[in-house]
C-alpha cells in the first residue's frame, strides 16, 4: 500500500511513517517545515519528503494520513476534502494496521508519558520480548523512536491531545490497551480543553477501552486520577507511590547522587532494589508503574530492575549535553509548571550545593495563553537564578508573572540578549537547564559552543 502523511515531521506522525515504512509500505509525506533532524532521519528510511503542501497527492496513493496539525482552512485540507478521496488521522492508521492483533501496552498522563514508556519498552526489550513501540522522543537504550516490533506486544505513548481536526477526541482512544499506565492528570492544552472536567472526560473514555482481563496502574496519590476512578472502572487496578505505602507498588530511594540507588515494595513487602542514574522522585514513579506494567505480561521484577539500572533516559529529559569550563550544560522538555518544578528538584537531588540556572522558554499554546501565569513562579523554587526568554506572542508579561522571584530572576526580549546575559554570569560549578519544549531559538547548541570555545581558552 502507498501511504502519504500531512504533516509528517512531527514526532508521533514521523514515528507512523517509520512503522509504516518497517511494514512494507511504501510512504511519502508533506510538512512546512522540512529540517533535520527528522527530516534526515526519515529519507534515511527511504521515504520521500516535500517541502510544504503545494504538490498534489498523487493519485496512486491508497492512504492519505491527516496529522493533527492541519486545520480547516488551509489549502491542502480543503483540496483533500474537496476531492472526495479517502483519509484518516495517524492514531487511527496506527490502530489499523498495526495494534488490531496486538497487546497493546498505553501509557497516559499530563506528565512522563515519554520517559515512563521509554523504560517499560527497555524493560521489555531487555526480557527478550522484543516489543514494538511509538514513543514521543528518542530513548537512549533504542535510539529511534518507533518500531513495528517482532512480537505481540507493542508499547505506545497514549496523548490526551486531539486526534485531528475531524476527530477531536484524544488520540488515546484509538489504541484499545491491554495494559494501561495512567500516570497523573492536571490541567493541560488550555487551546483544546475548557478545565480540568474536559480532560478527565476524555480519560473516563479511555477506561472504558481496557477489557476486564487487562490491568490499569495508576498513581495512588493523584486527586484527578481519584476522580476519574469514581466515574468508573471495569478492570483491575494497581496502584503505585513513591510517596504512599498503601499503594500496591511503593518505591523509595536509599541514596541519591550521580548513581543512585532505590527499593520497590509490592503490598508493603520489600521485593529488590536497583542503581540508576535517574534522578527524581517523579523518575522513581515513573519507573514504579513501569514495574507493574511489565508484570502485567510476564516479566520478573528481578528483570526489570536489571533493566532500570541500564536505562539511558530520553534525549532532552534532563539530558546532559556536556560539561564545559566546569558549566554542566543540561536538555530538558519541561513546559508545564509541574514538569519544570520536578526537572529542577531532580537537578537539585544531585547538586545540593551547586548553584542551579534555569533558563526558559514558555512556548507552549498553553504557556503562551498565560494559563499559568499565577502559579509559574512557585515552579521554580529549586532554581538559584531563572532567565526567561519573552516572545513577542506571549499571552502575558513573564516579568510581571514571575516578579516574586526578585532578584533571581531575568527577563530577556530575544535569544542573543538571553546568550549574552547567559555568559556574562555562568561560572564553574553552575548546573544550568535549558528548558523548552521546541527549538528555543538555537540557544542550546549556540550556548554549548560558546562554553566549549570558553573552555577551549
Amino acid at each position: 500500500m502507498r501511504v502519504h502523511i500531512l504533516g509528517i515531521c512531527g514526532t508521533f506522525m514521523g514515528g507512523i511513517a517509520a512503522i509504516a515504512k518497517e511494514a512494507g509500505h511504501a510512504v511519502s509525506g508533506a510538512d512546512q517545515n522540512v529540517y533535520p533532524p527528522m527530516s534526515t532521519q526519515l529519507e534515511a528510511l527511504g521515504i520521500q519528503l516535500i517541502d510544504g503542501y503545494e504538490t498534489p497527492i498523487d493519485a496512486d496513493v491508497e492512504s492519505v494520513v491527516v496529522g493533527n496539525a492541519l486545520s480547516r482552512g488551509k489549502p491542502v485540507v480543503e483540496a483533500l476534502l474537496n476531492s472526495g478521496r479517502a483519509y484518516t488521522s495517524g492514531p487511527e492508521w496506527l490502530a489499523d494496521y498495526v495494534l488490531r492483533d496486538k497487546w497493546v501496552l498505553a501509557v497516559a498522563g499530563t506528565h512522563g508519558k515519554t520517559t515512563t514508556t521509554s523504560m517499560l519498552a527497555w524493560i521489555l526489550e531487555y526480557a527478550g520480548f522484543k516489543p514494538g513501540f511509538l514513543i514521543g522522543g528518542v530513548p537512549g537504550n533504542f535510539g529511534i523512536s518507533a518500531r513495528l516490533g517482532g512480537s505481540k506486544y507493542f508499547v505506545v505513548e497514549a496523548d490526551e491531545y486531539d486526534t485531528a481536526f475531524f476527530d477531536k477526541r484524544s488520540k488515546f482512544v484509538h489504541y484499545r490497551p491491554r495494559t494501561l499506565i495512567v500516570n497523573n492528570i492536571e490541567f493541560d492544552h488550555a487551546d483544546i480543553f475548557s478545565d480540568i472536567d474536559a480532560i478527565i472526560w476524555q480519560f473516563h473514555q479511555l477506561l472504558r477501552t481496557v477489557p476486564g482481563n487487562g490491568l490499569v496502574v495508576a498513581n495512588g496519590k493523584d486527586a484527578n486520577i481519584e476522580r476519574l476512578l469514581k466515574r468508573g472502572i471495569w478492570t483491575p487496578l494497581a496502584t503505585f507511590s513513591a510517596s504512599d505505602r498503601g499503594a500496591r507498588w511503593f518505591g523509595a530511594y536509599d541514596s541519591v547522587g550521580a548513581e543512585s540507588r532505590f527499593s520497590v515494595f509490592e503490598q508493603g513487602a520489600a521485593r529488590g532494589s536497583a542503581r540508576w542514574s535517574q534522578l527524581g522522585v517523579h523518575n522513581l514513579e515513573n519507573a514504579l508503574a513501569a514495574i507493574a506494567a511489565a508484570g502485567h505480561v510476564g516479566v520478573k521484577l528481578d528483570t526489570a530492575l536489571e533493566a532500570l539500572a541500564q536505562f539511558k533516559g530520553v534525549k532532552r529529559r534532563l539530558e546532559l549535553r556536556g560539561e564545559f569550563a566546569g558549566i554542566s550544560l543540561y536538555e530538558d522538555f519541561a513546559h508545564h509548571p509541574t514538569a519544570i518544578a520536578t526537572t529542577l528538584q531532580g537537578l537539585r537531588s544531585l547538586a545540593p550545593r551547586k548553584r542551579i540556572v534555569a533558563v526558559m522558554e514558555p512556548r507552549s499554546n498553553t504557556m503562551r495563553m498565560g494559563v499559568h501565569r499565577d502559579t509559574l513562579h512557585g515552579s521554580f523554587a529549586a532554581a538559584d537564578r531563572v532567565f526567561v526568554l519573552a516572545a513577542k506572542d506571549l499571552g502575558f508579561d513573564p516579568a510581571d508573572a514571575l516578579a516574586p522571584l526578585g532578584e533571581r530572576l531575568v527577563v530577556a526580549a530575544d535569544v542573543q540578549t538571553l546568550l549574552k546575559r547567559l555568559l556574562d554570569e555562568l561560572t564553574a560549578g553552575d548546573h544550568v537547564v535549558l528548558m523548552s519544549n521546541g527549538g528555543f531559538g538555537g540557544l542550546p547548541a549556540l550556548l554549548e559552543k560558546a562554553l566549549a570555545a570558553r573552555a577551549a581558552g
